[in-house]
């Protein structure tokens, strides 16, 4: 597995939303819990561009977990997001996240359509909190 990549306090956020520490480095360091769906991809989608394995199983459900390292390869350079929809139904613990996730392998520029599920339950503490289920891609049969 790689090492993590280091980011600067000051640095803006992979996610795109401001800087690092007051946007996903909050939710990746621990400090606080994503209220929402949607705030859990951003922080999903930073930690990969960051390449913070134990951060993305934290928040993956283990019954959907996969085994395999979810960095996934080396040479992957995550360079946008951009959240399409996000659907909540007010007292629901489901939801979905449409977005687009941009990277480049090789210097070759690729994009990444998904619609994520989310469920919120308890954690082992009792703390109710977010975790990504699975995901599918729109036009898939």
């Amino acid at each position: 597995m790689a090492a993590k990549k280091d980011h600067a306090k000051g640095s803006a956020c992979p996610c795109g939303k401001g800087a690092f520490a007051a946007c996903c480095g909050r939710f990746i360091s621990g400090a606080e819990i994503p209220a929402t769906a949607e705030l859990l991809m951003r922080s999903r989608y930073s930690a990969y561009a960051l390449r913070d394995e134990a951060y993305l199983r934290a928040t993956w459900l283990p019954e959907t977990l996969p085994e395999e390292d979810l960095t996934g390869e080396t040479d992957v350079n995550w360079i946008g997001l951009d959240i399409k929809k996000q659907t909540h139904v007010a007292g629901s613990d489901e939801a979905t996240v449409e977005f687009v996730a941009r990277f480049k392998v090789g210097g070759k520029a690729h994009r990444m359509h998904e619609i994520s599920n989310f469920v919120r339950q308890p954690d082992a503490d009792g703390t109710p909190r977010w975790y990504y289920v699975d995901g599918n891609f729109p036009g898939d049969a």
